[in-house]
């Protein structure tokens, strides 16, 4: 025999090579391949949201550790010698193969916590002689590689517990609504006998059956002294769920975002806080049941942190609202037509580079350009209005005027380096509609570039050096806890903290709702930056608002986009925007950036930078750059004489004249402004030997230089008439009207004049009884 070892010695030890080698290699690198739930928690880890799996289980993704009461219970009750045998207990096995003989069938497997996780790994495999043996080198092979806290977890969340639930957490929330970690004594008993027979003792059936197995696992542990006899009393007095509980659906629209962000299947904790999630859907859901009496179905809102761009709430529908009315859509992400929700932007931006300052006047007059003719809501002009009331009553009219200064081209282009991913289409596509919702927009995009400028705002008053920007301010808001990226600096931002705390200062006297018209009056109320925005046809209402620390965007209306009367940013969602900020706490006011200021003499009338005319002057802090802006163009001197007509120095010794500083408009301002504000002075009469230049006396309001004019037909067929306006300085004065040198009539006080000659080129010509003029060039087409 020793000499057929040692002729055989080196196939033996090549055997011996080969089994070791199967041993190493024999244990799959993943157990299990399962599909799993995808799970958002909360920023304290409560349950969101989940999905259930594609196999149709709810099978919440493996545990890093199990609670210590389940793990006690389980091992007491599934396998005492867990801690200390190799994967396999031999004690059990031959106790189990004597239970079984003595019944004449399988009775007792005698599997051991370690090997029932390789037969699950391995799908319940037929309970042979040979599986077992399979089952019992697999188990000594997981405890070489796992520890035995790691395969207890993956027992956990692998085990059945019946039904269609698998797994520990999904157990949990199923049985009891609520995570492991909160079990008592009597649920986590239960849940470790449950998986012996899922099949047979599911909750709702057998219960007896059940509570008799969980009430013999307390006494043993009682026993054990692991716990007290009250402690075992009281948690044998625990009812059995009768049924499986709905898992919570707090959050469900950011669930189905984070599966279509390529996160599915796994179990994210986000930013959220759950109390605040569910207070804001809570305040979404009671203006849904008064938005619903006008047909207006759906409504969304955000809330993040200004300083990290974690947001807090995210509600992306109205889920009352039902299928029927698209609830499931979530609106956070959809562009959606923006309404006059990026007003600010364009005022800070002009305000950055010098091309305005806070309070100066802008045109508010009808303008005709290329075809394109913007109204104000109001369907009213103010003639000439301070910039910063005219962003905060949203005048449609001076942000066309602003815009064509500054150029929408640029303005396209900034609106992207500050997040709006949804301009997909060339600027020259929106032209100056793209101030007036001309483009479309996302809630998630907007709220998160309002919360860039707060950012900005904030970060710049912590830093005093030269390099006081972040150039990471402008960042997308996220729902996961990101890391902390090294600061990178510069000497200029975006936007500049002096315009945007122009901005945000304007922005808090845009008109509130009725309920918080009083804001002013009360020292406890909240200083907020906020605009809201109405798209054509009162398809979208928007809300977004901004303090020093929060971000609240809103928005209402129907995800299918019918438009309903009375949809607008102030009455629908407004409202919804101020209860949210209700509940959050107050914050303080942005600090005034005066490093990046200085104070400059302001016309108080104009608004302009004060010129040696003006009367009314107020010393403001404005940026820098504010200086480079011309001086006041409306202040002049006026040359009287001594009855009080104005003259010149052709017609008037100077000697003669008294010189007065007058603040005057040019004529279609003028004639507008007049109706608005009845303490404007008109200028004096011009004395009649003295002359002017016809644009001091009078002005086309339309139509304008070689417009091309198309006059559709009226409802009932017959031939329009286009209505062209002019204004005078004096609206009393007559003014005779003449087409291609043909008269066609007079006009006096109100001076408008509708006609319809047919397509062709024409020329207006305009003539006083004084003898003043205006020429004029247009086209009408008739196709």
């Amino acid at each position: 025999m020793k000499q057929l070892l040692l002729k055989y010695r080196y196939y033996w030890l090549g055997l011996v090579g080969v089994l070791l080698l199967v041993y190493i290699f024999i244990l799959p690198s993943s157990l299990f391949n399962d599909p799993y739930s995808t799970v958002i928690t909360s920023s304290e880890r409560q349950l969101l949201s989940a999905s259930v799996a594609e196999d149709g289980q709810w099978r919440f993704p493996a545990l890093d550790s199990v609670p210590e009461k389940y793990a006690t219970a389980v091992t007491y009750f599934e396998d005492e010698s867990f801690y200390w045998h190799p994967g396999v207990n031999p004690f059990s096995l031959v106790r189990a193969t004597v239970q079984n003989v003595r019944k004449g069938h399988v009775v007792s497997g005698g599997s051991t916590i370690t090997m029932q996780v390789v037969r699950m790994s391995r799908k319940d495999k037929p309970r042979t002689f040979w599986q077992k043996c399979i089952e019992i080198v697999l188990a000594t092979r997981l405890e070489w590689s796992y520890s035995k806290e790691e395969i207890l977890s993956t027992y956990a969340s692998h085990a059945p517990f019946g039904g269609n639930v698998v797994g520990l957490r999904a157990a949990t929330w199923r049985y009891f609504n609520r995570n492991p970690d909160d079990l008592s004594w009597g649920e986590a008993a239960l849940l470790a006998v449950l998986p012996n027979s899922p099949a047979l003792i599911h909750p709702g059936r057998n219960r007896d059956e059940l509570q008799a197995k969980r009430d013999r696992l307390l006494r043993k542990l009682r026993d054990n002294e692991v716990i007290d006899s009250l402690t075992a009393e009281l948690a044998m007095a625990e009812t059995i769920p009768s049924e499986p509980l709905p898992l919570p659906q707090r959050a469900p629209h950011l669930l189905t975002r984070a599966i279509n962000d390529g996160k599915a299947q796994q179990n994210l904790q986000t930013t959220i806080r759950a109390g605040l999630q569910d207070r804001v859907t809570q305040i979404l859901e009671t203006h849904h049941r008064h938005l619903k009496a006008n047909e207006v179905h759906n409504a969304a809102a955000i809330v993040a942190d200004v300083k990290t761009g974690e947001v807090l709430a995210y509600v992306g529908n109205v889920v009352l609202a039902g299928k029927e009315y698209d609830s499931q859509v979530d609106v956070i992400t959809a562009p959606r037509s923006t309404g006059s929700i990026l007003k600010p932007f364009l005022y800070a931006a002009m305000m950055d580079e010098g091309q305005l300052l806070p309070k100066m006047l802008i045109p508010d007059i009808p303008v005709f350009i290329n075809g394109f003719a913007p109204k104000n809501f109001s369907k009213t002009y103010d003639g000439a209005v301070p910039a910063d009331r005219a962003l905060a009553r949203s005048l449609n009219v001076p942000a066309v005027q602003l815009l064509r200064q500054y150029r929408y081209e640029k303005f396209h282009s900034l609106l992207k380096e500050l997040g709006m991913t949804t301009l997909t289409n060339s600027a020259d596509h929106y032209g100056l509609s793209l101030v007036l919702g001309g483009a479309e927009g996302s809630l998630w995009d907007i709220s998160g570039m309002y919360a860039g400028m707060a950012r900005s705002l904030n970060f710049y008053s912590e830093h005093t050096d030269r390099f006081k920007y972040n150039q990471q301010n402008y960042k997308p808001l996220t729902y996961l806890t990101r890391e902390d990226t090294a600061e990178k600096r510069s000497k200029n931002g975006l936007l500049s903290a002096p315009s945007i705390y122009h901005t945000f200062t304007s922005m808090l006297e845009v008109y509130r709702p009725i309920e918080e018209s009083a804001w002013k009056i009360f020292e406890s109320s909240q200083k907020i930056a906020w605009k809201t925005g109405t798209s054509f046809g009162y398809r979208d209402g928007w809300a977004v608002g901004v303090t020093s620390d929060y971000v609240v965007g809103v928005w209402v209306g129907n995800a299918d986009g019918e438009g309903r009367p009375g949809l607008t940013g102030v009455e629908a969602a407004a409202p919804i925007m101020f209860d949210i900020f209700d509940l959050m706490p107050k914050s303080s006011w942005f600090k005034e950036p005066l490093q990046e200021m200085i104070s400059l003499p302001i016309c108080a009338v104009s608004g302009y930078q004060a010129n040696e005319y003006c009367t009314e002057v107020d010393t403001v802090n404005v940026i820098k750059y504010g200086q480079t802006l011309h001086q006041c163009p409306y202040h002049k001197l006026v040359h009287l004489d001594q009855s009080g007509y104005r003259v010149t120095s052709d017609c008037e010794s100077v000697n003669n004249m008294d010189h007065v500083s007058w603040f005057v408009l040019p004529p279609v301002q003028e004639f507008y402004y007049r109706s608005k504000h009845p303490s404007y002075k008109k200028m004096p009469s011009l004395r009649s030997d003295c002359q002017l230049i016809n644009a001091e006396i009078m002005e086309l309001i339309y139509p304008k230089p070689n417009a091309e004019i198309f006059i559709p037909r009226e409802l009932d067929g017959t031939p329009g008439r286009a209505v062209f306006e002019v204004a005078h300085r004096r609206p009393e004065t007559t003014i005779y009207w003449h087409l291609n040198d043909v008269y066609i009539g007079e006009t006096k006080r109100i001076h408008q004049m509708s006609v319809n000659p047919g397509g062709g080129d024409y020329e207006l010509t305009l003539v006083d009884e004084n003898g003043m003029s205006i020429k004029q060039s247009f086209t009408i087409i008739s196709k």
